[in-house]
């Protein structure tokens, strides 16, 4: 459950839209389900209306929000359009979209894990290790660990010191998102288990044991994934059964 002090003094249309956005994430409020309305949302936040159209409106443009006349506003993504440049978190099936982005992850981060044990500086190794610890801590304290985990998956392309590699970046980190917001705290253990392999395997410049470290670490979210896409369709079968039936 989201939790915050309500704001003694009127802010910025900006920084509401910052909380709100963090309630979305940590409430969580999911793809598809609707947010409070404005009276609610400047209830919480100790606002006034106007400030929470504006918080809204800017939510709306970064592709966060949808407002549907007479029905209320719904999220209709997770990632903003500064997180998602190439808008891949707002095509159809989530489910379908995941296993895609999964798929392209496969085919490069394991190489660009070996990659980073050639070129990672001292510095590097320090930030990476750092990454991964603070992963783990937001991850057991229950605390929402999204962007710490694009953070971790981020410093170790950067590592690779591949330019072809940084312009892909953006794609890795809707897919590591798309697959946080989808799956929340199911893979806990794996996770952490897999995160730790590959950061000590990069630091020791063990390049076999990245690329490995980094696999296992892909298929355990593969498996998992499959079969979450098996039960959404198996789900949405039986409501287009139901429908066809009334």
């Amino acid at each position: 459950m989201y939790r915050f002090e309500k704001m003694n003094k009127r802010l910025l249309g900006s920084q509401v839209e910052e909380e709100l956005m963090n309630y979305i994430l940590n409430e969580p409020v999911k793809i598809g389900e609707k947010i409070p309305n404005e009276f609610e949302l400047a209830e919480m936040f100790g606002v006034g209306r106007s400030t929470i159209r504006e918080a809204v409106k800017g939510l709306v443009t970064k592709g966060v929000l949808e407002v549907r006349r007479g029905a209320g506003t719904y999220v209709r993504s997770t990632l903003t359009l500064e997180e998602d440049p190439l808008g891949l978190a707002r095509l159809g099936d989530k489910y379908k979209l995941a296993l895609e982005l999964l798929d392209v992850r496969m085919m490069l981060e394991p190489e660009i894990a070996a990659m980073a044990c050639e070129h990672i500086t001292s510095e590097e190794k320090e930030k990476l290790k750092q990454l991964c610890d603070e992963v783990e801590e937001l991850y057991l304290s229950g605390r929402n660990h999204a962007k710490k985990d694009v953070e971790f998956h981020t410093c170790i392309a950067g590592c690779s010191r591949n330019r072809v590699v940084e312009v892909l970046i953006p794609i890795i980190n809707t897919a590591v998102l798309t697959f946080v917001n989808l799956t929340q705290r199911q893979l806990m253990k794996e996770t952490l288990e897999t995160h730790r392999a590959i950061t000590n395997a990069i630091i020791k410049g063990d390049s076999f044991g990245a690329k490995y470290a980094m696999n296992m670490h892909l298929t355990y979210n593969r498996q998992r994934l499959m079969q979450m896409y098996e039960e959404h369709m198996e789900e949405k079968g039986k409501s287009g059964n139901k429908t066809s039936d009334d």
